[in-house]
């Protein structure tokens, strides 16, 4: 039954960990959605995205979730019409980081509800090891 518990433990403690990376990501995509090159041409604040992936951990035999990688989103910047920017082409058009403003706030939404409720599975397990070692008191 405790191994059962340890195991739990470690799986919603690495959840915690990867969900923190991603809500750190979405906070830096959030901080840089209006930044914009520095020279006409020059490419602005590309979005970034988090990936997960399942990982054995070989001495409790538990699944565990990592971060796989933190990349690079490929989607087109936006072009906006700004003439007196310094950032602007011969067009008068600046570049705009790839970042929207609405997706990165469902994917905030997502990220603490994940994290939320891998906090409450260490909470419980955490809850029932301290049963199990005060009814062996």
């Amino acid at each position: 039954m405790s191994n059962d518990l340890f195991r739990a433990l470690g799986t919603s403690a690495s959840g915690l960990q990867a969900q923190s990376t991603r809500l750190r990501v979405i906070a830096e995509n959030m901080a840089n959605a209006d930044t914009t090159g520095a020279a006409p041409g020059e490419a602005p604040y590309r979005r970034k995205t988090v990936t997960f992936q399942s990982v054995l951990d070989e001495e409790s035999g538990a699944e565990r979730v990592a971060v796989e990688q933190i990349a690079e989103d490929p989607s087109p910047f936006r072009e906006v019409y700004e003439p007196g920017n310094p950032a602007a082409d011969a067009r008068g058009y600046v570049l705009k980081p790839n970042v929207n403003a609405l997706v990165e706030m469902v994917d905030m939404r997502e990220a603490s509800r994940s994290y939320e409720a891998n906090l409450k599975t260490l909470e419980t397990s955490r809850d029932m090891l301290q049963h199990a070692l005060d009814l062996l008191r």
